[in-house]
Protein backbone atom coordinates (compact mmCIF):
# COMPACT_ATOMS: atom_id res chain seq x y z
CA UNK A 1 0.00 0.00 0.00
CA UNK A 2 1.01 3.60 -0.58
CA UNK A 3 2.45 5.55 2.34
CA UNK A 4 1.58 8.93 0.77
CA UNK A 5 -0.58 11.29 2.80
CA UNK A 6 -4.17 11.63 1.51
CA UNK A 7 -3.86 8.97 -1.22
CA UNK A 8 -6.51 9.49 -3.88
CA UNK A 9 -8.78 6.82 -5.37
CA UNK A 10 -12.01 6.41 -7.32
CA UNK A 11 -15.13 4.82 -5.86
CA UNK A 12 -16.00 2.70 -8.87
CA UNK A 13 -16.70 2.89 -12.58
CA UNK A 14 -15.19 5.27 -15.10
CA UNK A 15 -16.59 5.95 -18.60
CA UNK A 16 -15.72 3.42 -21.28
CA UNK A 17 -14.25 4.47 -24.65
CA UNK A 18 -16.97 5.03 -27.26
CA UNK A 19 -15.54 2.29 -29.48
CA UNK A 20 -16.09 -0.28 -26.70
CA UNK A 21 -19.59 0.59 -25.44
CA UNK A 22 -22.27 3.26 -25.80
CA UNK A 23 -21.18 6.36 -23.83
CA UNK A 24 -23.17 7.60 -20.81
CA UNK A 25 -25.20 4.39 -20.69
CA UNK A 26 -25.54 1.79 -17.94
CA UNK A 27 -25.79 -1.83 -19.12
CA UNK A 28 -24.56 -0.74 -22.57
CA UNK A 29 -24.02 -3.72 -24.90
CA UNK A 30 -20.50 -4.28 -26.17
CA UNK A 31 -19.65 -2.96 -29.63
CA UNK A 32 -16.99 -5.64 -30.16
CA UNK A 33 -17.17 -9.42 -30.15
CA UNK A 34 -14.93 -12.45 -29.67
CA UNK A 35 -11.20 -11.86 -29.63
CA UNK A 36 -11.71 -8.21 -30.58
CA UNK A 37 -13.75 -7.72 -27.41
CA UNK A 38 -11.05 -9.31 -25.27
CA UNK A 39 -8.38 -7.07 -26.79
CA UNK A 40 -10.70 -4.05 -26.64
CA UNK A 41 -11.26 -4.53 -22.92
CA UNK A 42 -7.52 -4.74 -22.33
CA UNK A 43 -6.99 -1.58 -24.37
CA UNK A 44 -9.65 0.13 -22.25
CA UNK A 45 -7.83 -0.96 -19.09
CA UNK A 46 -4.65 0.64 -20.42
CA UNK A 47 -6.51 3.86 -21.21
CA UNK A 48 -8.31 4.13 -17.88
CA UNK A 49 -5.03 3.49 -16.06
CA UNK A 50 -3.37 6.25 -18.10
CA UNK A 51 -6.24 8.63 -17.29
CA UNK A 52 -5.85 7.94 -13.57
CA UNK A 53 -2.06 8.30 -13.69
CA UNK A 54 -2.27 11.64 -15.50
CA UNK A 55 -4.80 12.91 -12.96
CA UNK A 56 -2.56 12.02 -10.01
CA UNK A 57 -4.70 9.17 -8.67
CA UNK A 58 -2.59 7.20 -6.19
CA UNK A 59 -4.68 4.03 -5.79
CA UNK A 60 -5.79 2.92 -9.24
CA UNK A 61 -8.63 0.66 -10.36
CA UNK A 62 -9.93 -1.04 -13.47
CA UNK A 63 -12.66 1.59 -13.79
CA UNK A 64 -14.95 -1.42 -14.39
CA UNK A 65 -13.94 -1.36 -18.06
CA UNK A 66 -14.46 -5.09 -18.53
CA UNK A 67 -18.00 -5.25 -17.09
CA UNK A 68 -21.33 -3.85 -18.17
CA UNK A 69 -22.67 -3.31 -14.66
CA UNK A 70 -21.22 -3.34 -11.15
CA UNK A 71 -23.62 -6.05 -9.93
CA UNK A 72 -25.07 -8.05 -12.81
CA UNK A 73 -21.77 -8.77 -14.56
CA UNK A 74 -20.67 -10.72 -11.49
CA UNK A 75 -24.02 -12.45 -11.13
CA UNK A 76 -24.21 -13.57 -14.75
CA UNK A 77 -21.18 -15.79 -14.21
CA UNK A 78 -22.83 -17.73 -11.39
CA UNK A 79 -24.81 -20.93 -11.74
CA UNK A 80 -28.30 -21.03 -10.25
CA UNK A 81 -29.31 -17.68 -11.78
CA UNK A 82 -31.52 -17.57 -14.87
CA UNK A 83 -31.18 -14.42 -16.96
CA UNK A 84 -33.98 -15.46 -19.34
CA UNK A 85 -36.52 -15.96 -16.56
CA UNK A 86 -36.70 -12.29 -15.61
CA UNK A 87 -38.99 -10.67 -13.08
CA UNK A 88 -39.74 -7.05 -12.25
CA UNK A 89 -38.68 -5.98 -8.77
CA UNK A 90 -38.21 -2.65 -7.01
CA UNK A 91 -34.50 -2.05 -6.53
CA UNK A 92 -33.48 -0.24 -3.34
CA UNK A 93 -37.20 0.51 -2.77
CA UNK A 94 -36.72 3.14 -5.45
CA UNK A 95 -37.34 2.03 -9.03
CA UNK A 96 -38.65 -0.98 -10.93
CA UNK A 97 -36.23 -3.07 -12.97
CA UNK A 98 -36.34 -6.32 -14.92
CA UNK A 99 -33.90 -8.64 -13.15
CA UNK A 100 -32.75 -12.28 -13.41
CA UNK A 101 -34.13 -14.99 -11.15
CA UNK A 102 -32.47 -17.28 -8.65
CA UNK A 103 -33.81 -20.72 -9.61
CA UNK A 104 -31.46 -23.11 -7.80
CA UNK A 105 -28.40 -23.22 -5.53
CA UNK A 106 -26.02 -20.41 -6.48
CA UNK A 107 -22.35 -21.21 -7.00
CA UNK A 108 -19.22 -19.88 -8.67
CA UNK A 109 -17.82 -22.32 -11.21
CA UNK A 110 -14.67 -20.36 -12.06
CA UNK A 111 -12.93 -17.01 -11.34
CA UNK A 112 -14.76 -14.00 -12.74
CA UNK A 113 -12.50 -10.92 -12.62
CA UNK A 114 -9.20 -12.54 -11.67
CA UNK A 115 -7.66 -12.57 -15.16
CA UNK A 116 -8.54 -8.88 -15.60
CA UNK A 117 -6.97 -8.04 -12.24
CA UNK A 118 -3.85 -10.03 -13.09
CA UNK A 119 -3.57 -8.12 -16.39
CA UNK A 120 -3.96 -4.74 -14.66
CA UNK A 121 -1.29 -5.77 -12.16
CA UNK A 122 1.20 -6.17 -15.03
CA UNK A 123 0.58 -2.56 -16.08
CA UNK A 124 1.29 -0.73 -12.83
CA UNK A 125 3.29 -0.73 -9.63
CA UNK A 126 0.68 1.40 -7.87
CA UNK A 127 -1.76 -0.07 -5.34
CA UNK A 128 -4.85 -1.52 -7.04
CA UNK A 129 -8.37 -1.34 -5.64
CA UNK A 130 -10.91 -3.78 -7.06
CA UNK A 131 -14.66 -3.47 -6.53
CA UNK A 132 -17.07 -6.37 -6.06
CA UNK A 133 -20.81 -6.15 -5.43
CA UNK A 134 -21.74 -6.59 -1.78
CA UNK A 135 -23.98 -9.49 -0.68
CA UNK A 136 -27.00 -7.36 0.24
CA UNK A 137 -26.87 -5.32 -2.96
CA UNK A 138 -26.62 -8.54 -4.99
CA UNK A 139 -29.75 -9.84 -3.23
CA UNK A 140 -31.53 -6.57 -3.96
CA UNK A 141 -30.75 -6.83 -7.70
CA UNK A 142 -32.44 -10.22 -8.19
CA UNK A 143 -35.72 -12.06 -7.90
CA UNK A 144 -35.26 -14.97 -5.47
CA UNK A 145 -37.53 -17.88 -6.35
CA UNK A 146 -35.35 -20.50 -4.65
CA UNK A 147 -34.07 -19.50 -1.20
CA UNK A 148 -37.05 -17.22 -0.47
CA UNK A 149 -34.94 -15.50 2.18
CA UNK A 150 -32.84 -12.40 1.62
CA UNK A 151 -30.58 -13.35 4.50
CA UNK A 152 -29.97 -16.93 3.34
CA UNK A 153 -29.21 -15.79 -0.20
CA UNK A 154 -26.86 -13.07 1.11
CA UNK A 155 -24.85 -15.66 3.06
CA UNK A 156 -24.52 -17.82 -0.06
CA UNK A 157 -23.31 -14.80 -2.01
CA UNK A 158 -20.88 -13.92 0.80
CA UNK A 159 -19.24 -17.33 0.47
CA UNK A 160 -18.95 -16.92 -3.30
CA UNK A 161 -17.54 -13.39 -2.95
CA UNK A 162 -14.97 -14.67 -0.50
CA UNK A 163 -13.76 -17.21 -3.06
CA UNK A 164 -13.36 -14.47 -5.67
CA UNK A 165 -11.77 -12.03 -3.22
CA UNK A 166 -9.13 -14.52 -2.13
CA UNK A 167 -8.10 -15.10 -5.75
CA UNK A 168 -8.08 -11.36 -6.47
CA UNK A 169 -5.76 -10.89 -3.50
CA UNK A 170 -3.48 -13.62 -4.85
CA UNK A 171 -3.49 -11.84 -8.24
CA UNK A 172 -2.00 -8.72 -6.64
CA UNK A 173 -5.01 -6.61 -5.62
CA UNK A 174 -4.24 -4.40 -2.61
CA UNK A 175 -7.75 -3.26 -1.63
CA UNK A 176 -10.93 -5.23 -2.23
CA UNK A 177 -14.02 -3.05 -2.05
CA UNK A 178 -17.60 -4.25 -1.69
CA UNK A 179 -20.26 -1.96 -3.14
CA UNK A 180 -23.27 -1.79 -0.83
CA UNK A 181 -25.63 1.05 -1.80
CA UNK A 182 -28.36 -1.12 -0.26
CA UNK A 183 -26.80 -0.30 3.13
CA UNK A 184 -28.29 3.20 2.79
CA UNK A 185 -31.82 1.81 2.56
CA UNK A 186 -32.37 -1.38 4.58
CA UNK A 187 -31.02 -0.31 7.96
CA UNK A 188 -32.56 -3.06 10.09
CA UNK A 189 -31.27 -5.76 7.75
CA UNK A 190 -27.83 -4.15 7.62
CA UNK A 191 -27.53 -4.28 11.39
CA UNK A 192 -29.20 -7.69 11.73
CA UNK A 193 -27.18 -9.60 9.11
CA UNK A 194 -25.81 -7.32 6.36
CA UNK A 195 -22.55 -6.39 8.09
CA UNK A 196 -22.10 -9.98 9.28
CA UNK A 197 -22.50 -11.23 5.70
CA UNK A 198 -19.91 -8.68 4.59
CA UNK A 199 -17.49 -9.95 7.22
CA UNK A 200 -18.02 -13.48 5.85
CA UNK A 201 -17.05 -12.15 2.41
CA UNK A 202 -13.70 -10.83 3.74
CA UNK A 203 -12.88 -13.87 5.85
CA UNK A 204 -9.22 -14.85 5.65
CA UNK A 205 -8.13 -11.85 3.55
CA UNK A 206 -4.85 -10.16 4.43
CA UNK A 207 -5.26 -7.22 2.05
CA UNK A 208 -7.18 -4.05 2.90
CA UNK A 209 -10.96 -4.27 2.62
CA UNK A 210 -13.49 -1.52 2.00
CA UNK A 211 -17.23 -1.04 1.82
CA UNK A 212 -18.63 1.63 -0.49
CA UNK A 213 -21.97 3.11 0.62
CA UNK A 214 -23.33 5.92 -1.53
CA UNK A 215 -26.57 7.46 -2.68
CA UNK A 216 -26.22 5.95 -6.14
CA UNK A 217 -25.27 6.85 -9.68
CA UNK A 218 -26.38 10.23 -10.97
CA UNK A 219 -29.45 8.79 -12.69
CA UNK A 220 -32.95 10.27 -12.46
CA UNK A 221 -34.35 7.66 -10.03
CA UNK A 222 -31.55 8.32 -7.57
CA UNK A 223 -31.68 12.10 -7.93
CA UNK A 224 -35.46 12.06 -7.39
CA UNK A 225 -34.96 9.95 -4.26
CA UNK A 226 -32.34 12.32 -2.89
CA UNK A 227 -34.79 15.19 -3.32
CA UNK A 228 -37.13 13.48 -0.85
CA UNK A 229 -34.53 13.13 1.92
CA UNK A 230 -34.82 16.61 3.39
CA UNK A 231 -32.17 19.06 4.44
CA UNK A 232 -29.97 16.50 6.20
CA UNK A 233 -29.12 13.02 4.92
CA UNK A 234 -28.54 11.00 8.08
CA UNK A 235 -28.79 7.47 6.68
CA UNK A 236 -25.16 6.75 7.57
CA UNK A 237 -25.99 7.36 11.23
CA UNK A 238 -28.05 4.15 11.29
CA UNK A 239 -25.20 1.83 10.34
CA UNK A 240 -21.84 3.52 11.01
CA UNK A 241 -21.68 2.54 14.70
CA UNK A 242 -21.82 -1.17 13.81
CA UNK A 243 -19.49 -0.74 10.84
CA UNK A 244 -16.99 0.92 13.15
CA UNK A 245 -16.95 -2.29 15.22
CA UNK A 246 -16.55 -4.53 12.15
CA UNK A 247 -13.41 -5.98 10.58
CA UNK A 248 -13.77 -3.87 7.42
CA UNK A 249 -10.67 -1.70 6.99
CA UNK A 250 -12.17 1.25 5.12
CA UNK A 251 -15.53 2.92 4.53
CA UNK A 252 -16.29 4.91 1.37
CA UNK A 253 -19.01 7.55 1.63
CA UNK A 254 -20.56 10.43 -0.28
CA UNK A 255 -19.76 14.00 0.80
CA UNK A 256 -19.42 16.36 -2.19
CA UNK A 257 -22.58 18.44 -2.82
CA UNK A 258 -24.51 16.10 -0.53
CA UNK A 259 -26.52 16.92 2.56
CA UNK A 260 -24.65 14.42 4.69
CA UNK A 261 -23.61 16.10 7.96
CA UNK A 262 -19.83 15.81 7.93
CA UNK A 263 -19.71 15.07 11.65
CA UNK A 264 -21.22 11.62 10.98
CA UNK A 265 -17.69 10.56 9.99
CA UNK A 266 -16.87 10.75 13.70
CA UNK A 267 -18.93 7.55 14.09
CA UNK A 268 -16.19 5.74 12.13
CA UNK A 269 -13.31 6.94 14.31
CA UNK A 270 -10.40 4.54 13.91
CA UNK A 271 -11.37 3.39 10.42
CA UNK A 272 -9.83 4.60 7.18
CA UNK A 273 -12.39 6.77 5.39
CA UNK A 274 -12.67 7.30 1.64
CA UNK A 275 -14.26 10.74 1.52
CA UNK A 276 -16.28 11.40 -1.63
CA UNK A 277 -15.08 14.83 -2.81
CA UNK A 278 -16.35 14.59 -6.41
CA UNK A 279 -20.08 14.81 -7.23
CA UNK A 280 -20.97 12.21 -9.86
CA UNK A 281 -24.57 13.45 -10.30
CA UNK A 282 -23.64 16.61 -12.20
CA UNK A 283 -21.62 17.57 -15.27
CA UNK A 284 -20.28 20.59 -13.41
CA UNK A 285 -16.57 20.10 -12.81
CA UNK A 286 -15.26 20.79 -9.33
CA UNK A 287 -12.30 23.09 -8.92
CA UNK A 288 -9.30 21.88 -6.93
CA UNK A 289 -10.37 24.36 -4.23
CA UNK A 290 -13.83 22.76 -4.07
CA UNK A 291 -12.21 19.40 -3.42
CA UNK A 292 -9.78 20.89 -0.91
CA UNK A 293 -12.62 22.53 1.04
CA UNK A 294 -14.46 19.21 1.36
CA UNK A 295 -11.30 17.50 2.59
CA UNK A 296 -10.61 20.24 5.12
CA UNK A 297 -14.10 19.79 6.58
CA UNK A 298 -13.63 16.02 6.76
CA UNK A 299 -10.29 16.41 8.56
CA UNK A 300 -12.16 17.71 11.59
CA UNK A 301 -13.57 14.21 12.06
CA UNK A 302 -10.97 11.81 10.63
CA UNK A 303 -7.23 11.71 11.18
CA UNK A 304 -5.15 12.78 8.19
CA UNK A 305 -3.39 9.42 7.95
CA UNK A 306 -6.79 7.73 7.57
CA UNK A 307 -8.36 10.07 5.00
CA UNK A 308 -8.51 8.91 1.38
CA UNK A 309 -9.89 11.51 -1.09
CA UNK A 310 -12.27 9.78 -3.48
CA UNK A 311 -15.28 10.21 -5.77
CA UNK A 312 -18.84 9.98 -4.43
CA UNK A 313 -19.67 6.99 -6.63
CA UNK A 314 -18.94 5.61 -10.09
CA UNK A 315 -18.81 7.90 -13.14
CA UNK A 316 -19.84 5.56 -15.97
CA UNK A 317 -22.94 7.64 -16.87
CA UNK A 318 -20.87 10.82 -17.32
CA UNK A 319 -19.22 12.03 -20.55
CA UNK A 320 -15.65 10.86 -20.60
CA UNK A 321 -14.15 14.36 -20.79
CA UNK A 322 -16.18 15.41 -17.75
CA UNK A 323 -15.09 12.38 -15.72
CA UNK A 324 -11.46 12.95 -16.69
CA UNK A 325 -11.62 16.62 -15.64
CA UNK A 326 -13.17 15.59 -12.32
CA UNK A 327 -10.32 13.13 -11.74
CA UNK A 328 -7.81 15.92 -12.31
CA UNK A 329 -9.68 18.14 -9.83
CA UNK A 330 -9.56 15.33 -7.25
CA UNK A 331 -5.82 14.88 -7.67
CA UNK A 332 -5.13 18.62 -7.58
CA UNK A 333 -7.40 19.27 -4.59
CA UNK A 334 -5.77 16.52 -2.56
CA UNK A 335 -2.37 17.97 -3.44
CA UNK A 336 -3.38 21.36 -2.02
CA UNK A 337 -4.38 19.90 1.34
CA UNK A 338 -1.39 17.57 1.37
CA UNK A 339 0.91 20.58 1.09
CA UNK A 340 -0.99 22.36 3.86
CA UNK A 341 -0.60 19.39 6.18
CA UNK A 342 3.07 19.01 5.37
CA UNK A 343 3.68 22.68 6.13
Amino acid sequence: MTTALLPTATAGSLPKPSWLAEPETLWSPWKLHGQELIEGKQDALRLTLDDQNRAGIDIVSDGEQTRQHFVTTFIEHLSGVDFKNRQTVKIRNRYDASVPSVVSTVSREKPIFVDDARFLRTLTQKPIKWALPGPMTMVDTLYDGHYKSREKLAWEFAKILNQEARELEAAGVDIIQFDEPAFNVFFDEVNDWGIAALERAIEGLKCETAVHICYGYGIKANIDWKNTLGTQWRQYEEIFPNLQKSNISMVSLECQNSRVPMNLIELLRGKKVMVGAIDVATHAIETPDDVANTLRKALKFVDADKLYPCTNCGMAPLPRHVATAKLHALGAGAKIVRHELSA
